[in-house]
């Protein structure tokens, strides 16, 4: 088999949760154009991920699920299930942040930020991995981190926890699930141009700094997740588990 044959994902269904837009939307497309089916799971209408998941050749399944709501993430498995009778890959994008001073920062916005971005992102991968362990096969799971996995940051106090919290149950799912044949790894995006950094793309003061510290000069786009996402949900990183790989235009190494 050739080297290029092992980034096929021909054959394969993949959950992508926060799909409708951004950085979810293009990973769909990413996965899709390598050859896998899509799952994908949003609050809002996702129209045009599905025109696009489409237009690749592959089935596309929209969820409307709100991961809050309590059994989300089982509803998720078992409609995946039951459409396409198996999944093979998951990608855990779905996040939210909320700004406020650390001394000021509301419960309610603790509680709803943690629960999105790492309770559901945990609960998620036992759904997947009971399934790949009932059905004897392979999986991949790829989280979504961030920056703010290694960095404090300035008033996201909920967001930077659970992002540091995505990197420890990334590790110890990888150590304890390579026995089933089940790869764990994550992603860190960097700095990228999405509804959620637009808020800082706004502020030109902070457009400025942040601009400065990034080697390659630029703001990410969705499209610069798609390499990643591909090589992780493929056959090419079978021997890769536990990992985050950042895709920051190097700004972890300034």
């Amino acid at each position: 088999m050739g080297v290029l044959e092992d980034f096929s994902l021909e054959g394969k269904v993949a959950i992508v949760t926060g799909s409708s837009r951004g950085l979810g939307q293009a990973m769909a497309v990413a996965l899709a154009e390598a050859g896998a089916s899509v799952v994908g799971v949003a609050r809002s209408d996702q129209s045009e991920t599905e025109e696009r998941v489409r237009n690749c050749g592959v089935d596309f399944l929209a969820l409307k699920i709100d991961l809050l709501e309590d059994g989300a993430h089982r509803e998720v498995m078992r409609r995946s299930v039951e459409h396409f009778g198996k999944v093979d890959i998951l990608v855990n994008n779905a996040g939210m942040i909320r700004r406020s001073p650390a001394l000021k920062f509301d419960e309610k916005d603790w509680d709803d930020v943690l629960k999105l971005n790492l309770k559901v992102v945990f609960f998620l991968c036992q759904e997947f991995a009971k399934h790949v362990v009932e059905r004897g096969g392979k999986g991949k799971i790829i989280n979504v981190a961030s920056m703010l996995s290694f960095q404090g940051g300035i008033l996201i106090s909920s967001y930077t926890a659970s992002k540091h919290g995505v990197l420890g149950i990334t590790k110890i799912l990888a150590n304890e699930w390579a026995k089933y044949n089940i790869n764990v790894n994550a992603i860190a995006p960097g700095y990228m141009e999405t509804e959620m950094t637009q808020p800082l793309r706004d502020d030109e003061k902070r457009n400025t700094e942040i601009l400065s510290r990034i080697p390659m000069g630029r703001w990410g786009k969705p499209e610069d997740l798609k390499g990643a996402v591909v090589f992780l949900a493929s056959d090419a990183s079978d021997y890769i588990t536990g990992i985050t790989i950042p895709v920051d235009g190097g700004w972890l190494s300034r």
